[in-house]
């Protein structure tokens, strides 16, 4: 088995246990066993949600669909401030706010921000625009509905993982064309996927062995079914400038690493303040296998705290 030299131990550990599993993989199976294949390992690889002062289920109506939503929050009361609103990853197939809330809850309490996670609909009952119109207009919807929130919204937050990083990026691109009620302070895509046509060099380099391969990205695109040559499905394709402050965090050993680096230089090309961590040695998915691989804790430490600087400033 080819891994990277580059992992940490922990990660290395991991894919090992992983490619030696031997059950199906996620590109072998439906999408309905995709998810309970995702859950399961969520399950067994994350750590538990924790305490919390606030964690509550809220549907919201918009564009004629119901869109669940979840708010994380480690304080009882706050008064105004700006809300984090997180779209998890997973292809746009699998993930839901179940699999997620480890780090919903962990990224609540270490920003001291409330959270809101949002449930857009997957692929491939629901093709592609269905996920950034549900992102745009959860953001939209979070944005002008305090009292369904018990918040005093005073600015947006917009972040999320794997294909949530993509719809963190589409959605904010979506409020410099049309602001909604409040301004989006800071995003923060995590290992985003933006131009799903071009085949970079980490393709190649970490597309087998190494978590997310080559036939998985092809089994979650066939099932999006996106129109590439659509910047809501190729966001590196359009004007980046007018983002708010942008922090992109990748995996070095991920094949979607170098989309994500290329986005960054194409932020900072667009005149957007942007910061780039590339996490060393880590893998794609490595922020929400934390109790499997305890050397990501560190790296969402420091995201955070890189975050309340952006937003402090």
């Amino acid at each position: 088995m080819n891994l990277s030299a580059e992992l940490q131990s922990d990660a290395r550990a991991f894919l090992l246990w992983l490619n030696g599993h031997a059950g199906p993989r996620v590109h072998q199976v439906s999408p309905q066993e995709a998810r309970r294949m995702t859950r399961r390992m969520h399950e067994r690889c994350e750590p538990a949600i924790g305490s919390l002062a606030v964690m509550r289920d809220i549907r919201m109506e918009a564009h004629g669909a119901a869109i669940d939503v979840r708010l994380f929050d480690s304080m009882a009361a706050r008064g105004p401030g700006p809300v984090l609103v997180y779209y998890h990853g997973g292809g746009f197939v699998v993930g839901d706010l179940d699999t997620h809330a480890p780090l919903c809850a962990e990224i609540a309490r270490q920003t001291g921000l409330p959270v809101v996670a949002v449930d857009y609909r997957l692929a491939p009952e629901h093709a592609w625009p269905a996920a950034p119109e549900d992102a745009e207009a959860a953001a939209r919807w979070i944005a002008g509905s305090p009292e369904a929130l018990g918040l005093d919204v005073a600015g947006l937050v917009l972040a999320g993982d794997s294909a949530g990083g993509t719809l963190t990026i589409v959605t904010a691109l979506a409020l410099v064309d049309s602001p909604a009620a409040v301004p989006v302070r800071a995003i923060w895509p995590i290992y985003p996927a933006v131009s799903p046509g071009t085949r970079f060099r980490s393709f190649d380099r970490y597309g087998e062995n190494h978590m997310l391969d080559r036939e998985s990205l092809a089994w979650f695109y066939g099932h999006y079914a996106a129109d590439v040559r659509n910047w809501r499905a190729t966001p590196i394709r359009r004007s980046l400038a007018g983002l708010p402050p942008t922090l992109v965090l990748t995996a070095q050993c991920d094949p979607l690493v170098d989309q994500g680096r290329a986005f960054a230089e194409q932020c900072e090309a667009a005149g957007v303040r942007t910061v780039y961590r590339d996490a060393a040695g880590q893998i794609h998915g490595f922020l929400t296998l934390r109790k499997s691989m305890p050397s990501g804790e560190a790296e969402l430490s420091a995201c955070t705290d890189i975050l309340k600087e952006l937003l402090a400033s």
